[in-house]
């Protein structure tokens, strides 16, 4: 969590690879996988990539791993920082709240396709993947609670059959994952979260895309919100020599 006793710096968790295939194609897809994977949110000091670690750690010469970098860095994953090297790029406060936003139209234009086109099986399995957690037993299982609460965003998306929404989301989706794995252990916010996505499910199970739609969006505004008031970490940096006050503060008023 923010704010708590200092960490080792984190480190991508990337696989060797198959150098009988396309080198850099598949530098660039295990980057990908592992970077849109970590808890970008979940420490304080920048997330550094370091060309020679991953050369040794995928097992190909670092040509292919700075093509990688330049396909990521084209793509809003990583930055170049002069005498710093290669970072993962994280959102500023303001930043993340606009993206959410952002995504909050996406993702309600999403559950409005899906109560138009989504099949009676498909929300089914919306409805087993909430029914777990339903028995007010959220808190004792926050970790796989969170799993479940990123799959069910991420299957909205996908039930609305609609490949250009599943296109714009992707880039944006490091974020959304990481923020709201942070997020769903504060304020009751999974107890909440519970109920607005059976209120989803329900709308859809009735073929409702205007109340869909609307709970869909109004959900996801609400994390924006959250992170609005309750968000100034973000914009605290270890590296900067920034007080941590701040996410220790956001951490404990949230619990």
């Amino acid at each position: 969590m923010p704010g708590a006793g200092l960490r080792p710096s984190p480190t991508l968790d990337v696989p060797r690879l198959d150098i009988g295939t396309s080198v850099a194609k598949e530098a660039y897809a295990a980057l990908k996988r592992a970077i849109t994977t970590m808890d970008i949110y979940d420490h304080r000091q920048e997330i550094r990539l370091d060309e020679r670690r991953l050369s040794e750690g995928l097992g190909v010469s670092r040509t292919p791993i700075r093509e990688a970098m330049t396909l990521l860095e084209q793509e809003g994953f990583v930055r170049t920082r002069p005498r710093r090297g290669i970072v993962v790029v994280r959102k500023t406060k303001r930043e993340l709240v606009e993206l959410i936003t952002v995504m909050a139209a996406l993702e309600s234009m999403a559950a409005r396709l899906a109560a138009e086109r989504a099949s009676d099986v498909d929300i089914a399995g919306l409805h087993r993947l909430m029914d777990e957690f339903s028995g007010g037993n959220e808190g004792e299982r926050l970790d796989d609670y969170s799993e479940a609460n990123i799959a069910f965003h991420q299957a909205i998306i996908k039930l609305s059959g609609c490949a250009a929404l599943a296109k714009m989301t992707e880039n944006l989706f490091i974020h959304m994952r990481a923020i709201r794995k942070i997020t769903i252990h504060q304020d009751n916010r999974a107890a909440r979260s519970i109920t607005d996505h059976l209120r989803i499910i329900e709308a859809l199970e009735r073929r409702d895309p205007e109340l869909a739609e609307r709970l869909a969006r109004e959900h996801t505004l609400g994390l924006a919100a959250h992170v609005e008031e309750h968000g100034g970490f973000l914009d605290a940096r270890r590296d900067d020599g920034t007080d941590t006050r701040t996410a220790r503060r956001w951490t404990n008023e949230t619990r």
